[in-house]
């Protein structure tokens, strides 16, 4: 087992080996295997990286991630201009359903609302606008209608961890109520965690995912 110290320096390390991420304003701190990041990032994009970059470390059990977006001026821009690229954006990639998502933009704050068929497109649509220029962060609330009985929403999700090569699906056990579906067990890395709630959150009509699963090396 790592030592919190050693957690600490792999993170850091781990930030500062990322090509596409500046680090240099970033704090990490760790207690009990659990990551803070503080500091500033001068885009949304650079703190969504510096996050994911934490949870590819070994030892690690959960990120809290209170890094603050700074723009720089010229990349600030007028909420009713990022309004207008935003629907573009959701209009590019979900061309089917792109109106049945509500957008309101705050300070640069994007916020995602609406109704979907697929946990895809909620995915999607957030991705879409993440990408905006002068976007500090994003708010999705859009909700995903169920579709499928429980017992057949934990028989594809089992399914689907048998089919992973990253997933030990002995380890997993899936429990489903309505379009909620619980994760427990044990897996050997943080990786392998978010892969388990990644195929979950793919099966038809999901609307929460409660990852209870245990990382344990």
């Amino acid at each position: 087992m790592k030592s919190d110290s050693e957690i600490e320096r792999d993170v850091r390390d781990e930030l500062k080996w990322d090509p596409d991420l500046d680090a240099d304003d970033i704090a990490v701190s760790v207690k009990n295997g659990v990551v803070t990041l503080a500091g500033f990032t001068r885009s949304y994009t650079d703190r969504l990286e510096a996050e994911a970059a934490a949870k590819r470390v070994a030892g690690v059990h959960a990120v809290a991630n209170d890094i603050e977006v700074r723009l720089p001026a010229i990349d600030q821009r007028p909420d009713p201009d990022i309004a207008r690229d935003a629907v573009a954006a959701l209009k590019a990639e979900l061309p089917i359903s792109y109106d049945r998502i509500k957008l309101v933009v705050k300070d640069g704050w994007i916020t995602l609302e609406g109704a979907m068929e697929w946990q895809y497109q909620k995915t999607t649509a957030e991705t879409a606008v993440r990408k905006v220029k002068g976007v500090k962060g994003v708010t999705n609330v859009i909700t995903v209608k169920p579709k499928v009985e429980p017992s057949e929403l934990k028989r594809k999700i089992q399914d689907a961890f048998k089919r992973n090569a990253e997933v030990d699906a002995d380890r997993i056990t899936v429990e489903a109520n309505g379009s909620v579906v619980t994760l427990k067990g044990t897996v050997r890395s943080w990786i392998e965690r978010q892969e388990a709630e990644r195929i979950a959150w793919s099966a038809p009509g999901i609307t929460n995912v409660e990852d209870r699963i245990v990382v344990s090396p």
